[in-house]
């Protein structure tokens, strides 16, 4: 996992918005950890605050729109783009008109303004989305494709096909692997482009009137007019950017593989959507009490500890003697808050870990019971606390036996609020009579 980061000093972008033509100043402002991505509208009195949240993603032809009541800010996906790929968390995003600047229709402008303000790691983790299982979103010819990977990073394989509409595009193909470096040489100069025959469809509606070739890469039957390409397949570098900025609205990084064949934003947004579905239904699942595999009362009869020194509450999940998951809930009356600490409580990383070795105990019971043999605490290794655990946290332990011989068992263990990793350790136990004659 990466740190949390914001930029170092403000910095500023200005001109007029692609579609509606209005000049506009952004305003890009450092922000606080866990702050995210706010936009404010503050040319509306009083100024609005418009979070980066796909449930306020609003319908727009071609391009990316959110939207709180009757304020809009419209056409982030280049933005995005810059913010997503640069691996910035938390930003304030002051904004004094409706639509993003377009400036070249590229994320370029943006990501050089935010090189030159300067990128700050903060003392605290992100946790990226790392998807699990494959996810197909449709919309006619258009479709997307989420699929695991093996790397802890994000590949994205897109299809362009224009053969039909503009035989110049032709059909395009891109294999992108993200990273910083890679994204500023290969997908951030990409321009958004449009057809000429849409340019022109567009201009009688007084859309874009304001453009010229050389504002926006306009392509006829002959190539850009008055202008060229930066790429010999720009189109398809700029679909990723486009890509890359809706995805943005998860809210973090994404590990993963996506496969797209002429998708759009309506496409992307939908991906977005069932990737959180897909992450909303197994958190439940997770904690979902039908599930309860051990209840206290049986948990009491195969661990010795005793208030208040018992650490799980329940087993939702066991897997054989290979794997098993448990819930502790963490609440204000815990003895321990009244000393760690007074006005700002927070669950000892020590009783995390004894509660991640009570769950190993709990595995190791069932290969255990008819042997006569009981799992002592041997030793503990790749111990790391990753986030604090307070009152109203819901710990998911979870436990997997590496291996077990005659005389210790192995156990890597992690324990988990909500989506993020607040603690994980390796944990041996010796394996004794548990008759002492």
């Amino acid at each position: 996992m990466n740190n949390q980061k914001t930029i170092a000093k403000e910095a500023v972008v200005a001109d007029k918005g692609l579609f509606s033509g209005n000049d506009v100043t952004l305003k890009m402002k450092p922000a606080d950890v866990d702050h995210g991505i706010e936009f404010i509208r503050v040319d509306l009195d009083p100024p609005v605050s418009i979070p980066l949240d796909i449930e306020k993603v609003t319908q727009r032809m071609r391009r990316t729109a959110l939207c709180v009541g009757d304020a809009y800010i419209e056409t982030i996906e280049h933005f995005m783009g810059a913010v997503n790929s640069l691996g910035i968390s938390n930003l304030i995003v002051e904004i004094d008109n409706v639509e993003m600047p377009n400036i070249d229709g590229s994320c370029h402008p943006f990501t050089e303004a935010f090189l030159e303000a300067g990128i700050v790691e903060q003392p605290k983790k992100v946790e990226p989305f790392v998807i699990t299982e494959p996810i197909t979103v449709k919309e006619g010819d258009a479709v997307l494709y989420a699929l695991p990977d093996k790397s802890d990073e994000l590949t994205v394989i897109y299809e362009l096909d224009y053969t039909e509409s503009e035989p110049l595009i032709g059909r395009q193909l891109y294999r992108y692997h993200h990273s910083q470096d890679n994204f500023v040489s290969q997908i951030s100069p990409a321009r958004t482009f449009i057809l000429q025959k849409e340019a022109e469809h567009f201009s009688k509606q007084g859309i874009g009137s304001h453009l010229t070739g050389k504002d926006v890469l306009v392509i006829g039957p002959e190539g850009p007019m008055d202008n060229e390409f930066r790429f010999q397949d720009e189109c398809v570098r700029h679909k990723i950017a486009d890509l890359l900025g809706d995805i943005m609205l998860l809210g973090r990084p994404i590990h993963g593989r996506i496969v797209a064949y002429r998708s759009g934003h309506s496409t992307n947004h939908r991906l977005v959507k069932e990737l959180l579905n897909e992450e909303a239904k197994k958190q439940e699942k997770k904690t979902d009490s039908s599930d309860v595999v051990l209840d206290i009362r049986k948990i009491q009869k195969i661990l010795p500890h005793r208030y208040p020194f018992l650490m799980v509450d329940r087993v939702i999940s066991i897997e054989g003697d290979k794997r098993a998951v448990g819930i502790k809930n963490v609440t204000m009356n815990e003895p321990f808050f009244q000393g760690h600490f007074p006005g700002t409580p927070i669950m000892p990383g020590v009783l995390i870990v004894e509660a991640l070795a009570q769950m190993s105990g709990l595995l190791f019971a069932q290969r255990l019971e008819h042997t006569g043999q009981l799992a002592v605490l041997l030793s503990m290794d790749k111990v790391k606390m990753r986030k604090a655990v307070v009152p109203g946290d819901q710990l998911i332990l979870e436990v997997e036996a590496v291996r077990i011989k005659s005389r210790t068992g192995d156990c890597k263990c992690k324990a988990m609020v909500g989506d993020q990793l607040a603690a994980e350790a390796q944990i041996r136990f010796m394996l004794v009579d548990a008759d002492p004659e």
